[in-house]
C-alpha cells in the first residue's frame, strides 16, 4: 500500500468518524437517541472550570482598563506584544500635565507666586507618573501575566481534552446504537467489539480530563496569591500619591503673602497650610455659617497687641518646629505678631509656642 492510498483510506474513515458523530449529535439534540450522562463529579469539575476561565476573563480585562484607560493605547499596547516589539515609550497623563505645568512656571517666573506653584505642582504631578508607571508595571507581571497565561495555556489545554471527551462520548453512544439495531450474529458480534472500544476510550479520556480539571483548585490558590501581590501594589502606589500630595499641599501653605503677581502687582492671599486632619475645602466654604472665625473676622485681633482666648475646632498636626500641634475643644491663648501671614497667629499653651493656622480657631473672648 503506498502513502496515496494510506491517506485515501484515513481520510474515509475520518469521514465516516465525523458523519458518525453527526449524525448521533443531532439525534440526541431531536431526543431521538439516548446520551451517555457524565458522573456529577465530572460535570461540577466542568462548572467550576468554564467559570474559572469566564470570571478571570472579565477581570483581566477590567483591570487592563483600570491601569490603560485609553483604548487606543491598549490596542497599540497589543499589537507590538503580538509582533514581539517594544512598544514606544511615551509620557503617561500624569508626567503630561506635570510637563506643562512646570514649562507654564517657568515662563511666568519662578518667583512669582503663581509660577512657583505651579512648578512644585508639575514636579508632584511626574512624580505621580512616574508612581503609576510603576504600578502598571508590577501589576502586568504579577497580576495580569498569569491570569492571561491560564486563559491562554491551561485552559485551552482543558478545552481540547474536554472536546476530545466529547468526541468519545458521542463515538460511544453511536456504538450503542448501532448494538441496538444489529440484527445477525455476526454483525453484532463486530458490534459489541466496537462498544468495549469506544467506552475504553471513553473512560480514559474522562480520566485525563478530571485530572486536569481538579488542577483548577491549585489555579485558584495562585491566582489568590497573584490578587495578593495586585493589592499591594495598589497599597503601594495610592500611599505614595498621598504622600506626594500632602508634602505639595504643605509646600504651597507656606508660601509668604507677599508674593508679587505676575504683573508685579500685589497678589492675592496665598493657600493657607493645611495637614492631613484639615477639614476639606467644602467645610471650609461653610465655615461662616457655623461660627467658625476666618481671616477677615479678625482685624481687631491684630491691631491688639494683648492676647485672647480661643477654642481649637479641629486636631492639627504641626509641619514643623515653628508651628504648634492642636487637639479639638482646647483652649489656647492666640495673639498676632507684626509681618505675620494674615492667616496664621501666634498659639500658646502653658510653656509651648508656635504659629497656628486661624481656620482652626474660634475666638472666645
Amino acid at each position: 500500500m503506498n502513502i496515496m492510498d494510506f491517506n485515501v483510506k484515513k481520510l474515509a474513515a475520518d469521514a465516516g468518524t465525523f458523519l458518525s458523530r453527526a449524525v448521533q449529535f443531532t439525534e440526541e439534540k431531536l431526543g431521538q437517541a439516548e446520551k451517555t450522562e457524565l458522573d456529577a463529579h465530572l460535570e461540577n469539575l466542568l462548572s467550576k472550570a468554564e467559570c474559572t476561565k469566564v470570571w478571570t476573563e472579565k477581570i483581566m480585562k477590567q483591570t487592563e482598563v483600570l491601569l490603560q484607560p485609553n483604548p487606543n493605547a491598549r490596542i497599540e499596547e497589543f499589537v507590538y506584544e503580538k509582533l514581539d516589539r517594544k512598544a514606544p515609550s511615551r509620557l503617561n497623563n500624569p508626567e503630561l500635565l506635570g510637563q506643562y505645568m512646570i514649562d507654564a512656571g517657568t515662563e511666568f517666573g519662578p518667583g512669582t507666586a503663581y509660577g512657583n506653584a505651579l512648578i512644585k505642582c508639575g514636579e508632584t504631578q511626574k512624580r505621580i507618573g512616574t508612581a503609576e508607571r510603576e504600578l502598571i508595571q508590577t501589576s502586568a507581571l504579577n497580576f495580569l501575566t498569569p491570569l492571561r497565561n491560564f486563559i491562554e495555556g491551561d485552559y485551552k489545554t482543558i478545552a481540547k481534552e474536554r472536546k476530545l471527551l466529547q468526541n468519545k462520548r458521542l463515538d460511544l453512544d453511536a456504538a450503542k446504537t448501532r448494538l441496538k439495531k444489529a440484527k445477525a450474529a455476526e454483525t453484532r458480534a463486530s458490534s459489541e467489539q466496537e462498544l468495549r472500544i469506544t467506552q475504553s476510550e471513553f473512560d480514559r479520556q474522562a480520566e485525563i480530563t478530571r485530572l486536569l480539571l481538579e488542577g483548577i483548585s491549585s489555579t485558584h490558590a495562585h491566582h489568590l496569591r497573584c490578587l495578593n501581590d495586585f493589592v499591594e501594589a495598589q497599597m503601594t502606589y495610592y500611599a505614595q500619591c498621598y504622600q506626594y500630595m500632602l508634602d505639595l499641599q504643605k509646600q504651597l501653605g507656606s508660601f509668604p503673602s507677599n508674593y508679587h503677581c505676575n504683573n508685579n502687582q500685589t497678589s492675592v492671599a496665598p493657600v493657607p497650610s493645611v495637614s492631613s486632619n484639615a477639614i476639606g475645602s467644602s467645610a471650609l466654604t461653610s465655615a461662616s455659617g457655623l461660627g467658625i472665625t476666618s481671616p477677615s473676622n479678625l482685624p481687631d485681633l491684630r491691631e491688639r497687641s494683648g492676647s485672647r482666648k480661643a477654642r481649637v475646632l479641629y486636631d492639627y498636626d504641626a509641619a514643623n518646629s515653628t508651628e504648634l500641634s492642636l487637639l479639638a475643644d482646647e483652649v489656647i491663648s492666640v495673639y498676632s505678631v507684626a509681618g505675620m501671614d494674615p492667616d496664621w497667629l501666634m498659639g500658646e499653651r502653658g510653656g509651648q509656642r508656635g504659629r497656628v493656622p486661624i481656620t482652626y480657631l474660634e475666638l472666645l473672648n
